[in-house]
């Protein structure tokens, strides 16, 4: 495919096109989205500087508190039926129903937010979001 610059010029852009969903997938997996072998973050949710393998810079990254609000979302709406048929077949003690689904909230919290935040870099890396694509203007 190609594009017209601002100057006149064409542009070949599919050569430069970064597939969006196995980027996606690799930054799930907390692979570094360019090569889908290094890892991706460094700590828990530290996003390595670069990729040890193929070099890629992963500082440029924004994720901010989008893997943050998605991770509420997918939580609050996996565990609020189960609450809610929890309550309607079994109408177990409050203090149990809490303790439980607490652990669950907890749980699934933190299974969810490094890969959710893997993604989110992901999603920038394939759109040249923030840096990721040579230009400077952000």
């Amino acid at each position: 495919m190609a594009s017209v610059t601002e100057a006149g010029g064409v542009v070949d852009t599919q050569a430069d096109e970064r597939p969006t969903w196995p980027s996606v997938l690799r930054g799930w997996r907390c692979r570094c989205p360019a090569c889908g072998a290094g890892p991706l973050l460094a700590s828990y949710l530290k996003v390595r500087d670069a990729c040890p393998v193929c070099g890629e810079e992963l500082h440029h990254q924004r994720a901010d508190d989008g893997p943050a609000y998605m991770t509420i979302l997918i939580v609050g709406h996996i565990l609020a039926p189960v609450m809610l048929l929890l309550y309607a077949h079994w109408k177990p003690d409050p203090l149990t129903t809490a303790a439980i689904l607490s652990v669950a909230c907890v749980g699934l919290s933190l299974y969810l937010l490094p890969r959710l935040k893997g993604a989110f870099v992901g999603l920038q890396w394939a759109k040249r979001m923030h840096g990721f694509g040579g230009d400077e203007r952000g």
